[in-house]
């Protein structure tokens, strides 16, 4: 029986299958995509996931960082992992890799992987959390009502300051209109050339 024996081994020492899945995880999450036999890919993911979840907790976790650290072999690719995965991924609920067998070695005949970083947009099939599907769903609900939203109506008080507004508009125009009719007035009326009357002969 296997239990409690977790894990391949791999053909190799603790430190150097240590030190061989830490290197192999840094260039994963530096390129989104390596080739390795299966055995490696699929030990490889587990931990890659694990890192994963680790940059959703945010960049101000200073605690998951340093977990991350103790990982992943270069500060660089941590920044990566905090700042473009973690939001990247924020929406799936795991699976973020995938593994796709390719051809055979052609030295030894060993199986070999391509495992890649998903980069689909999450989808419902891959919700397999009640809880993130509902979210999801009122997130949709949201954004159609808020599409479907008529333009704001107006509270009373904009709707007295409008007619106040108004009511000052036609009290100018009012004054600017007598101010004109006294001009009018005070102008003298032009003399009119009186036509002389023709005599009849």
């Amino acid at each position: 029986m296997r239990h409690r024996h977790k894990g391949r081994k791999l053909n190799r020492t603790s430190s150097h299958r240590k030190a061989l899945l830490r290197n192999m995880v840094t260039a994963l999450l530096e390129l989104e995509q390596i080739e390795t036999t299966d055995a490696k890919a699929k030990e490889l993911r587990s931990i890659t996931e694990r890192m994963i979840t680790l940059g959703k907790r945010g960049e101000d976790d200073l605690s998951a960082r340093r977990q991350a650290l103790r990982v992943i072999r270069s500060k660089k690719i941590v920044a990566k992992l905090f700042n473009e995965l973690g939001p990247r991924y924020a929406d799936r609920p795991g699976g973020y890799t995938r593994i796709v067998k390719v051809e055979n070695r052609r030295g030894d005949g060993a199986h070999l992987s391509v495992i890649a970083m998903v980069k689909e947009p999450v989808t419902f099939k891959d919700m397999k959390h009640k809880r993130a599907r509902l979210d999801e769903e009122t997130r949709l609900a949201e954004e159609s009502e808020r599409k479907v939203e008529k333009e704001p109506v107006e509270t009373p008080e904009e709707v007295e300051a409008t007619g106040e507004e108004a009511v000052e508009v036609e009290e100018a125009a009012a004054e600017e209109a007598a101010d004109k009719g006294e001009v009018a007035a005070e102008e003298p009326e032009a003399p009119v050339d009186e036509e002389p009357e023709k005599k009849e002969d």
